[in-house]
């Protein structure tokens, strides 16, 4: 990371990039890292909630789902607090809620139990990858950004990849309710590490000029070019990739390629993996791209496209790859990170919480319906002795999906074409 050069006002001193990293970077991005941790760890503890509840493929989807509804309901007021207070206040107040939420799921005594919890984490943890895209906007300059939020997302996959393998080789010396409760103190000591770390000066700064009203700030937000076509390009895409990546690319590894509980959580690491590397590349490319004239929707275009043909792939039931399917479906479903960046970039200082927030707001609500209707599509078949649902279950999820993703693709190819579209 260089030297910052946007700051807060011209009265605030500058720090250098080795503590804008220290400082701001760091304690940020390790509550981005819990926060995925979290949000994926069901794929793994899947069959061990299923089998302790008794829970069917569709309450699977909603119990794990809940984390995304209650992380959407939270993110315009968490984008008004971001806007109003600064990053560190909110985010040191959020984390204990997520705390506390971990605290409840671990003595959990059953599904509606567990429902709750799990939401109440969602509402901790909704503000962990906007209070750091906000923190790091502060202290860095705008054309680093695309660079510094594939860094962020990139930590985000080490926090997925951390809920596959390692996840599981805890669970050899503890049970799912005490991972939850040591998951409940590194939140809480991430929170104290944000108070005693990052610089104080910025949560003052904010409060010295009113904010906007809110509908009128988020009319003006969403009627800016870059945010309309990002939603339009990138947001189906977005919700399909966490909602799917979050639980059932592992239930597919189990009931249609037929791999042993090992073996899906080894390939559910080697992809949360590759969405470190991706995620690296994809503000590399883009960056790249942007200093040849290429503007980033064209490169997130391109990995879209490449992302809908991965998942056509599962439609056909593609059988000599199946470990790779699930990799490369991760891997390319990095690419919808890109949205942030052209956000932060395109959007004036003093609204860039709430856009960044309400770009989160669309992508959680999605992603909610796309996880927990997934498992309904999926329990409409009847699944074998073993519980497994059938291959043609999923092909028809997955045709369902790709569905959804293909008009944001034509339509963006109508405007590079220059065809004009219907007013909305």
């Amino acid at each position: 990371m260089q030297p910052a050069a946007t700051l807060v006002s011209p009265a605030t001193p500058r720090l250098s990039g080795l503590a804008v990293f220290v400082y701001v970077f760091v304690p940020f991005a390790l509550g981005h890292y819990l926060s995925s941790l979290l949000r994926n760890v069901n794929a793994v503890l899947a069959s061990q909630l299923a089998s302790a509840l008794a829970l069917t493929p569709g309450q699977l989807g909603l119990l794990t789902s809940a984390f995304f509804f209650a992380f959407a309901l939270v993110q315009l007021p968490v984008g008004m607090a971001l806007d109003r207070y600064g990053p560190r206040r909110v985010q040191v107040a959020m984390l204990l809620v997520a705390s506390c939420g971990a605290v409840l799921f671990a003595h959990g005594g059953g599904f509606w139990s567990l429902l709750a919890a799990r939401a109440v984490m969602g509402c901790g943890l909704g503000g962990c990858f906007m209070a750091a895209v906000k923190a790091v906007s502060i202290w860095i300059a705008p054309s680093r950004l695309p660079s510094v939020h594939g860094y962020l997302i990139a930590v985000g996959g080490m926090g997925a990849a951390s809920a596959t393998m390692p996840v599981r080789a805890m669970l050899e010396y503890t049970d799912w309710r005490g991972l939850f409760v040591l998951l409940a103190g590194l939140v809480a000591c991430t929170g104290l590490l944000i108070a005693l770390l990052y610089p104080k000066l910025d949560d003052t700064a904010p409060a010295r000029s009113p904010l906007s009203p809110l509908l009128p700030a988020l009319r003006e937000v969403w009627r800016a070019p870059g945010f309309r076509a990002v939603v339009a390009l990138v947001l189906a895409p977005h919700a399909v990739f966490f909602g799917v990546q979050g639980l059932w690319i592992g239930r597919w590894l189990a009931d249609v390629a037929l791999y042993p509980e090992d073996a899906v959580a080894y390939l559910l690491y080697l992809g949360m993996a590759a969405v470190v590397f991706g995620a690296i590349a994809v503000g590399m490319i883009t960056e790249w791209a942007g200093r040849r004239g290429m503007p980033p929707l064209d490169v997130a275009a391109a990995g879209i496209t490449m992302f809908v043909l991965i998942q056509a792939a599962f439609v056909i039931g593609y059988r000599p790859s199946f470990p790779w399917l699930s990799v490369m479906f991760t891997l390319a479903g990095t690419v919808t990170g890109i949205d942030y960046a052209i956000v932060a970039q395109s959007m004036p200082r003093a609204l860039t919480g709430r856009a960044a927030t309400f770009l989160n707001l669309l992508i959680f609500i999605g992603a909610f319906l796309v996880q927990a209707g997934f498992g309904v599509v999926i329990g409409l078949w009847q699944p074998d002795l073993l519980g497994h649902a059938p291959p043609a279950a999923y092909r028809c999820a997955f045709a369902l999906l790709v569905l959804i993703q293909v008009p944001g693709l034509w339509q963006y190819a109508r405007r590079r074409r220059g065809v004009p579209l219907p007013a909305t």
